[in-house]
């Protein structure tokens, strides 16, 4: 299964809606500020959850230093 999920696009696209929100006047610059870090927190934790997760497993030709 591939997964090719973007977080920094799924952040970029987030704000991008607050923005939008802030700027037709359905916010105001302190619920903008305030769901802005929300957003940055999530984003955090989404990047510390995606980090790494992944490994190539080895295989038993890497502990075989003749290469056969």
């Amino acid at each position: 299964m591939t997964y090719n999920f973007d977080p920094e696009g799924w952040f970029d696209r987030q704000r991008a809606a607050l923005e939008v929100r802030r700027d037709r006047g359905e916010i105001d610059a302190t619920a903008f500020d305030s769901e802005l870090a929300e957003l940055d927190r999530r984003y955090e934790a989404m990047v510390a959850r995606l980090d790494g997760t992944y490994q190539i497993p080895r295989s038993p030709a890497d502990d075989d230093p003749g290469g056969t």
